[in-house]
């Protein structure tokens, strides 16, 4: 099974034989091609074209994070990159206002749905969570009639749901005022940016083995800056990796003091913050999950990618 290899460290990365190359201060560590779903690169990286012409005859997309940990960008693998049918199919769909308009609904109530999901396991378990309100929202979803009224429903949605925060999590030392991006402002903050740009990326890679391309999105508009079809399917799948990834390392009590750093008069996770994050997110996302009406179990990576194939098939 092919891996999504992680690095924190700082060092060069090259290709030796047919196998990657990693050079640290603690030395080689070689990683079999053959085992190498994706990369994700977090230290200051040496590299060269001879390796990016490897990880493209390979089919490996490699992501690159600032020293913050925020995403910043990918190099994507042109030679499997779309199919131009599909490309045509999908901005068909987003020229098409009522098909748009289908496609954005789903989205938002797939991710508002996920949120409640979160909600009701501790409303069920005696914390007062103000769902009543959240309900109403989702009640209307399917009578909006413009990508505009959905995302303002969703972002009333989410304020709404993280304010939940601070009833489901205990520890005072991840208290959020408000949802605070760049830069983070708390502890909790800190995490909820720090699991967002792992999940966009990972949805990065799960969209590069579909042929669909992330550009064209259909809740979040279409434009020059960003993959727009990444950052919908990412709202729906949030709530129950990256959340449920933080409600379990505070729950557990894995990030302390030393997990953080204060910097630019914000909050960021330390490599050592960093390092327990990403263990508890591969976790998650290898988890597996029975599906509806079957008997089959399937990870949530697996359940991303099959997100995108579903979605393929409506075009």
């Amino acid at each position: 099974m092919k891996k999504s290899i992680y690095i924190l460290s700082s060092g060069e990365l090259k290709r030796e034989g047919n196998t990657l190359c990693f050079l640290s201060e603690r030395g080689k560590r070689f990683l079999p091609i053959t085992l190498v779903g994706e990369m994700h690169i977090f230290g200051e990286m040496n590299l060269n074209k001879r390796l990016l012409e490897f990880l493209a005859e390979n089919q490996i997309p490699i992501h690159f994070y600032n020293y913050y940990g925020f995403y910043i960008g990918s190099f994507y693998p042109r030679e499997f990159y779309n199919a131009g049918i599909i490309t045509l199919k999908q901005s068909e769909h987003y020229l098409d206002k009522n098909k748009r308009l289908v496609l954005a609904r789903k989205f938002v109530e797939g991710a508002l749905r996920n949120m409640l999901v979160n909600m009701r396991y501790y409303a069920n378990r005696g914390v007062h969570l103000p769902t009543e309100e959240f309900l109403k929202i989702l009640g209307r979803i399917g009578e909006r009639n413009s990508v505009g009224q959905l995302m303002a429903d969703e972002g009333n949605a989410r304020e709404i749901y993280y304010s939940s925060f601070n009833m489901i999590i205990k520890d005072k030392a991840f208290t959020m005022v408000k949802r605070e991006r760049r830069p983070p402002s708390d502890r909790l903050n800190a995490m909820i940016s720090f699991g967002n740009s792992l999940m966009y990326a990972t949805m990065l890679s799960e969209i590069y083995k579909t042929h669909l391309d992330p550009r064209i999105g259909y809740l979040h508009a279409t434009n020059s800056r960003k993959f727009s079809l990444t950052l919908d399917v990412s709202e729906i799948f949030k709530p129950i990796i990256v959340d449920r990834t933080i409600f379990s390392l505070i729950n557990r009590r894995m990030m302390g003091e030393r997990s953080f750093s204060k910097e630019m008069e914000g909050v960021f996770l330390s490599g050592r913050g960093k390092r327990t994050f990403i263990e508890e997110y591969k976790k998650k996302l290898n988890t597996t999950v029975k599906l509806a009406g079957s008997h089959r179990s399937v990870s949530y990576r697996r359940l991303i990618r099959s997100s995108y194939i579903n979605l393929r098939s409506t075009f």
